[in-house]
């Protein structure tokens, strides 16, 4: 028999989001136990972390860890490259115009997990469980984890942060709202010969949008979303010529491009769960809603489900109430089901208005930035939205 370990809270699932949540509980004095599950593959993409999601990690006393291995935002640009009848204008949005030094952070996702990992590994308050959750069952007062090493975790409440194919999600029998897109959404980081000048560019085509996104040095990660046909093609050219086909799509705006080790490719989809609570469980980040890569949108979309349930269990624990009440799930679940829905509807348009041939939409989505580059307050209140920040 395992050891029996009983604390406030247990966080499934050793992401970004879990590792952000796991952290913030501890250094709030709350009883927590943070349970990784299996060894991940390593990640080559990168996060574009926005100022909102900067502020909640400065928060946890880890934003020191992660600068050192960020590149700043300070101008995102959007740029029409389709070869439609009507075109938007190029739109470009500076972060000192809402007083930011840079709308957010470029970070490698292996280095912003490790140093998250690290940071959890280095606070004695916080107990880590290398092993993975194969059930669980809740009561009234308790909800009791079983693990592969044999152990077992009883928490008052449970945040699964185990990512799209959550287990605890599917045990909870929370299903999941699906929309398929006939996209492939695909990663890879470049050197490049320009300087980027901390600039984000996303051009936007046919088949969806292209995006560029510094990283330190000369150096970008790019996210290329494109159909399954051309993915497939794309993805069959060697180095050299994937990279020339690369530099050709982003205009030669950053010179030439040299392609570095790893690659992605992920089937464009947005899938949301139907309900965001079950007893004495909590769903955060991908175990409760996927985003396409579009906008930079989906990790600090977790990241802001992870500060809800930080804030709300962290101030039940202090109060001595139950952070895993009935009454305050249903608070969690509240607060966020608004941001969630208004943040994938906004991609899904987007999307869907590059796909279309329809002149209208066209018209339509070209009126919509022309809007945003020459009204003020609309721009600004946009910028902040953006970035993760409330409206002024």
């Amino acid at each position: 028999m395992g050891e029996s370990i009983e604390c406030d809270v247990a966080v499934v699932g050793a992401g970004p989001a879990g590792l952000a949540v796991a952290l913030g509980l501890a250094r709030r004095g709350v009883r927590t136990t943070l349970i990784t599950g299996p060894e991940r593959a390593r990640d080559h993409r990168t996060t574009a972390l926005m100022e909102g999601s900067v502020r909640f990690l400065a928060s946890l006393d880890v934003w020191e860890r992660l600068a050192p291995h960020t590149a700043p935002l300070r101008d995102l640009r959007i740029v029409d490259a389709t070869h439609r009848l009507v075109r938007a204008p190029e739109v470009k949005f500076r972060a000192s115009e809402i007083c930011l030094d840079a709308f957010g952070y470029n970070i490698e996702n292996e280095a912003l997990r490790g140093e998250l990992m690290d940071a959890a590994l280095a606070l004695p308050s916080l107990h880590v469980a290398r092993a993975s959750v194969t059930g669980h069952s809740a009561d009234a007062g308790h909800l009791t984890l079983s693990l592969d090493d044999g152990a077992a975790v009883t928490a008052r409440l449970a945040i699964a942060a185990d990512g799209r194919n959550s287990r605890m999600r599917e045990a909870a029998g929370i299903r999941m709202r699906s929309r398929a897109y006939p996209q492939v959404a695909l990663t890879f980081t470049v050197r490049h010969t320009r300087p980027h000048e901390d600039i984000s560019t996303e051009f936007h085509t046919e088949t969806g949008p292209f995006t560029l996104v510094p990283l330190p040095g000369k150096r970008a990660s790019i996210v290329c979303v494109v159909s399954e046909r051309d993915a497939v093609r794309l993805l069959g050219l060697d180095p050299p010529a994937l990279a020339r086909e690369l530099e050709r799509r982003a205009f030669s705006l950053l010179g030439a491009f040299e392609l570095e080790e790893g690659r992605g490719a992920f089937p464009l989809a947005a899938e949301t769960a139907e309900h965001l609570v079950a007893p004495r469980l909590a769903l955060v980040a991908e175990a409760a809603h996927v985003m396409p890569p579009i906008g930079a949108q989906g990790l600090n979309l977790g990241l802001r489900d992870a500060a809800a349930i930080l804030n709300l269990a962290g101030d039940a624990v202090s109060l001595g109430e139950d952070p895993g009440s009935e009454s305050l799930l249903s608070r969690y679940a509240s607060d966020r089901r608004r941001d969630i829905d208004t943040r994938m509807a906004a991609v899904d348009v987007l999307n869907r208005s590059l796909l279309s041939d329809l002149v209208p939409v066209q018209s339509l989505r070209g009126l919509g930035l022309y809007l945003m580059d020459r009204v003020g307050p609309l721009r600004r209140g946009l910028m902040r939205l953006g970035a993760g920040l409330r409206a002024a």
